[in-house]
């Protein structure tokens, strides 16, 4: 279940709530009754290691050049093929 963070309109206090999907927002604060808003929060996604962006996205590797760009076709190229 997602975890959701909303924040009083009076006192201020930060909370977080785990809700289903098809739960309806929370309407009060659950210190002192009043209006409260949903906050927008960062969420729990990272990519922490090797893998993918060291691979292929990562600035700090040379990207290897392609010999197309000096010849009119280069055979098994992948870059010519569309991949």
């Amino acid at each position: 279940m997602p975890l959701y963070e909303y924040k009083c309109l009076s006192c201020g206090l930060l909370f977080e709530v785990r809700q289903k999907f098809s739960d309806a927002p929370l309407k009060s604060c659950r210190e002192c009754g009043a209006e409260v808003t949903k906050i927008i929060s960062q969420g729990g996604f990272a990519l922490k290691g090797g893998g993918w962006y060291e691979q292929g996205y990562s600035a700090s590797k040379s990207t290897p050049s392609c010999p197309a760009s000096s010849t009119s076709s280069c055979g098994g190229c992948a870059k010519s093929a569309g991949k």
